[in-house]
């Protein structure tokens, strides 16, 4: 199983949205694509709350049967998509893949 690990720090302003506006279009592009290729195991998004540390915005915590299921995750339409999107409202990107 691969794990894929991706944080994400928004611009204060990008797409006519605020920093929050974007981070909540973002989980909801996220979340839709929780079952885009087969071998999605899990798929959760979670956004920083105001009050608790946090150096990123956005996280997203998911898990694939194998590296095949990841690659076609990443090369898949709605994804390709919401990468568009991301490119526009990101400010900065970590990602880590890793097997369980």
């Amino acid at each position: 199983m691969i794990r894929h690990i991706v944080m994400w720090k928004l611009k204060e302003q990008a797409e006519g949205a605020t920093r929050a506006e974007n981070a909540v279009q973002l989980k909801e592009k996220l979340e839709g694509c929780r079952s885009i290729v087969p071998g999605i195991l899990h798929l959760e998004v979670g956004l920083a709350k105001p009050g608790l540390e946090s150096t990123y915005d956005v996280v997203l915590v998911s898990d694939f049967t194998d590296k095949a299921t990841l690659d076609a995750y990443q090369i898949h339409p709605t994804h390709e998509a919401l990468k568009a999107f991301v490119g526009k409202v990101r400010e900065s990107r970590e990602c880590v893949d890793y097997e369980v």
